[in-house]
């Protein structure tokens, strides 16, 4: 069995297409189109934007600050369009009026992971990355996070403590946090996606398919265990 951690920010297009890559490079692996069943994956987090205020920045002034008059906030690299759309995902940056702060999404999806699993955990990942660049929603936002995360039976009890970082419970997911940042920056982790198979070896950015598959099956073979 071999783990791959997942270092992303749900606001990184490159993650949200790195995601699919990856599903693509699992599939491959197995006759039946399933995820490799050799694998297992565990979202790991990314602070793009770790000084952002709690409740994020509107997207239109953080443009023009940077760009000045070409920051026009439906402007967005072709290249960036063009491998997104070829793995059917249509970035809607016109949609998008915050940029969070994510911390809060990273203490949701390791709520995900503990109460539920690795898969459980993927799939709210997909959920936040369809959120923010497809549909424009802010995920940041508390109320926002909660309804997202209800098919997984989260529920108010959990919001102070997950989704505000209130309480013992939330100083404990920020502690947590913290260290996978830091982790994350010890492990070579300098941007994101970032892909570290066995706690050991990184692979860097939203790679081909046919590299994906190819280096995973190495790792399987050198670092996997039974």
């Amino acid at each position: 069995m071999l783990e791959i951690e997942i270092f992303s920010d749900a606001i990184c297009p490159w993650c949200f297409i790195g995601k699919r890559r990856l599903e693509s490079a699992l599939r491959a692996a197995t006759p039946d189109g399933q995820l490799d069943p050799q694998v297992t994956l565990r979202w790991r987090p990314y602070l793009l934007y770790p000084n952002a205020p709690v409740e994020g920045v509107d997207r239109a002034d953080m443009l023009r600050r940077r760009y000045g008059p070409r920051g026009d906030k439906g402007r967005v690299p072709a290249l960036i369009l063009a491998e997104a759309a070829s793995e059917q995902i249509e970035l809607r940056y016109d949609l998008i009026k915050r940029t969070p702060n994510t911390r809060a999404a990273h203490r949701l999806l390791e709520w995900v992971y503990a109460h539920c699993g690795w898969r459980a955990q993927h799939e709210m990942a997909e959920i936040l990355f369809q959120a923010y660049f497809c549909r424009g929603q802010d995920v940041g936002d508390p109320t926002v996070l909660g309804a997202l995360a209800e098919p997984f039976g989260f529920s108010a009890d959990a919001t102070d403590g997950v989704l505000h970082g209130s309480g013992e419970q939330g100083a404990q997911y920020d502690a947590d946090l913290n260290q996978q940042l830091e982790r994350g920056l010890e492990l070579g982790v300098s941007g994101v996606p970032g892909y570290v198979m066995a706690g050991a070896y990184l692979l860097p950015g939203a790679q081909s398919v046919d590299t994906m598959l190819a280096i995973i099956q190495r790792a399987k073979v050198k670092f996997g265990t039974t």
